[in-house]
């Protein structure tokens, strides 16, 4: 039988356990959470990590609005240190703000590692499905639910290796953020608008 290669079952992919997970975020994307999503911050005073930064194509617009940002990745990519997050030992909040795109397989670790290091919040892109699992629920969602859920209204297109400005895919992301010290009673649902004929730019895919 051939194989079933549409958009809607490759958006259930997933990968081996050693792979690195290698799907950059177009840069439009962090964009737009920085623009819609927690950019009334004043940022522009605030230390960020990124620890899986891959070839960098979310610490570069990270650094259009922070003061600093540190990135790592555990895989050489030839672009930064090499460092594994989740064994490097971090100090408790020691950078105001921890944005990652993670491995999917590992979102939820580096949700919780993330947690402590973070002064003021942790924002992870991911599939819109990470909301689900019973064991996602369990580790995070049940006691530590986040402050909003922003998904994106339009298609954020990821492509095994690259950035491609002219991908598809049939899978939906969101923005899971954490704002910590912040009262909630629940989680904000938020749209992120039509964003990327207004945030990006030629050169992200230099």
């Amino acid at each position: 039988m051939a194989q079933n290669t549409s958009h809607a079952v490759m958006s259930q992919r997933t990968e081996p356990s050693d792979s690195p997970d290698d799907f950059p975020t177009p840069p439009w994307a962090t964009r737009a959470l920085l623009r819609h999503v927690i950019g009334h911050q004043s940022l522009a005073e605030m230390s960020c990590l990124e620890p899986a930064c891959g070839r960098g194509y979310m610490s570069r617009p990270l650094s259009e609005t922070f003061r600093l940002v540190e990135a790592y990745d555990a895989y050489d990519y030839g672009q930064t240190a090499k460092r594994d997050f989740l064994e490097y030992p971090y100090d408790d909040n020691s950078f105001d703000w921890v944005i990652t795109n993670p491995p999917f397989r590992l979102a939820s670790e580096f949700v919780l590692r993330s947690l402590p290091i973070a002064r003021f919040g942790v924002a992870i892109f991911a599939r819109t499905v990470f909301l689900e699992s019973s064991g996602r629920y369990e580790a995070i969602f049940r006691n530590t639910p986040p402050t909003i859920f922003a998904q994106f209204v339009e298609r954020v297109p990821l492509v095994k290796g690259r950035v491609d400005q002219k991908a598809s895919t049939a899978t939906g992301y969101a923005w899971f953020v954490w704002i910590k010290n912040f009262n909630a009673a629940k989680t904000q649902l938020q749209w992120i608008p039509p964003s990327r004929k207004i945030l990006e730019l030629s050169q992200d895919y230099n």
